[in-house]
């Protein structure tokens, strides 16, 4: 067998190594050349997964040069690519139009409303559209999102009509059509399936809890396998997305499918025609079940039967993603540390020493992902957030983005006056805060040594306030030993200059990483 697969990245990783251990040929397509999939497929076709044409005249080529089986994809926004190939060439897979309906999300909900399959109402705007009479159509709190796109991005949630403007015109920019939804919000939590569709069967391979935050912006802080819900809401969930599949006419192949359960039962998100991205089909599903839906797709793909899906085991995993506040990484600790916990499998990195980091509104701008797997639902949890905190992302000083943030710019103001992104510590007791609102920038006293750290002012703090959490679950105690190990700073004794009102705001601001940027900049300033 010789299979194209389109993407070399890490979501189609699990796939060139099962399409490898079955002793098959392997090409893989991607415009990134140092993809760490490139130097391990026979052949690495450098195109642009957005080319169609150059992907079908690759493809070809392939054909004519000893033959070729089938065409794949998994967590790319390419399977309307993959449905034209198979299609060119007489392959298996999905039609090209139907492909599209799974591509398009303004085709989708049209095909769902027209099969009565329960999904928002919506309406599609165009940059030269009105798009004010979609909103009032559709009704507040609605979601806006490009039409075309994957990994949240464009995606938020509009709860009043002043912040509708700014919305849809970043969905629109982040549209290759020039186009976006407009869509009720259904409140509830949220869930991924992954599924083999062949021979008119919808051969389910597992079902995901998602961890959204963040909002208005819908980031995926992790997933957990399998659901924590009861069988009657998973058995409605699971109807919703069998119709939503039937309904687009899937199949044969994979079908991803993100559904809500909100007060009126279930309501599909959005289906797509393959597996999904997010490390769920490739790691947490075969790590908790025991079984490789990638297998089952690729098989699919070259027009063999799928395979046995049922579960050989029912452990638990869980994925976890870190995040950083914006500036530019100077190192990344605790790969290591990360690693070693137990239950802990996997760590994946996209920040790295000189990166850019910028707070996630989407989930292609977090710093990375670990996932773990353990017999049970809190080892496998407990894991992957200890392991999360591990990753820690030092910014460099003096960074005006950095700054920027830290004084309150490069977000946006809710409704209800709150400011974007939350501050660290969510909702600390109101007499912390208004004890930082008070402080001095820095308290005058004896200098440090050259190149020490600046010791910061020690306030007597509630065990409420040191018990608050931040984003990722680590107590305000924790951040403060966790920058004075790191810098070496310490509470400053009487007649010493101290920092006190930039530090402590800037670790309610933005964490352990905001405070130990204001002591390295502190240091490097007094450095010249």
């Amino acid at each position: 067998m010789r299979i194209m697969i389109l993407g070399a990245g890490v979501m189609q990783l699990p796939a060139i190594r099962i399409a490898r251990d079955l002793g098959w040929r392997v090409a893989a397509a991607d415009a990134d050349a140092a993809a760490p999939g490139a130097t391990l497929v026979d052949e690495f076709l450098h195109v642009d997964l957005k080319d169609r044409a150059a992907l079908e005249a690759a493809a070809m080529k392939l054909r004519a040069s000893g033959g070729l089986d089938g065409v794949f994809t998994a967590g790319t926004d390419f399977s309307a690519n993959v449905a034209w190939i198979a299609a060119r060439l007489g392959l298996p897979g999905i039609p090209y139009e139907v492909a599209l309906d799974a591509s398009h999300k303004g085709r989708m909900r049209a095909r769902f409303e027209a099969a009565g399959v329960p999904s928002p109402r919506f309406v599609t705007v165009g940059v030269d559209e009105d798009a004010t009479l979609a909103a009032e159509r559709v009704g507040f709190p609605l979601v806006v999102k490009p039409v075309d796109n994957m990994g949240a991005r464009g995606c938020r949630l509009v709860a009043a009509t002043r912040e509708f403007g700014p919305a849809i015109a970043e969905a629109l920019r982040s549209s290759r059509s020039g186009r976006a939804i407009v869509e009720e919000y259904v409140e509830g939590p949220e869930f991924s399936i992954d599924a083999i569709v062949h021979e008119g069967r919808v051969e389910l391979c597992g079902i995901a809890d998602r961890h959204i935050a963040f909002a208005p912006f819908f980031v995926e802080l992790g997933h957990t396998m399998p659901s924590a819900y009861p069988p009657e809401a998973l058995a409605e969930v699971v109807r919703v997305f069998e119709l939503g599949v039937r309904a687009l006419g899937l199949g044969p192949g994979a079908a991803k499918g993100d559904i809500k359960l909100g007060k009126r039962g279930a309501v599909v998100g959005e289906i797509a025609a393959r597996l999904s991205g997010g490390y769920m089909s490739g790691w947490t599903y075969p790590y908790a079940s025991g079984v490789e839906p990638t297998l089952a797709a690729l098989r699919v793909a070259v027009g063999l039967s799928p395979g046995g899906l049922g579960a050989r085991r029912d452990w638990v995993s869980a994925e976890r993603a870190f995040i950083s506040i914006p500036g530019k990484v100077s190192r990344l600790l605790g790969e290591r540390e990360a690693l070693l916990e137990p239950f802990v499998k996997d760590v994946f990195l996209r920040l790295g020493p000189g990166s850019r980091a910028v707070f996630p509104s989407n989930n292609v701008e977090k710093g990375g992902n670990v996932i773990s797997q353990a017999p049970d639902r809190a080892s496998a949890s407990a894991a992957a957030e200890r392991a999360a905190r591990a990753l820690l992302p030092v910014l460099e000083p003096e960074d005006a983005a950095t700054e920027d943030f830290l004084a309150g710019g490069g977000g946006i103001i809710l409704p209800d006056g709150r400011a974007w992104p939350p501050p660290a510590f969510g909702e600390v007791p109101e007499a912390f805060r208004n004890a930082l609102a008070v402080l001095p920038e820095d308290i005058p006293g004896s200098a440090p040594g050259r190149g020490e750290p600046s010791p910061y002012l020690p306030l007597a703090l509630s065990p409420q306030t040191l018990a608050s959490r931040d984003w990722l679950g680590r107590t305000l105690a924790e951040s403060l030993e966790l920058v004075e190990r790191l810098s070496g700073a310490r509470p400053a004794r009487p007649g010493e200059s101290a920092l006190a009102g930039r530090f402590w705001r800037a670790l309610e601001r933005g964490g352990w990483q905001a405070a130990l940027y204001v002591v390295d900049t502190e240091r490097a300033l007094r450095a010249g």
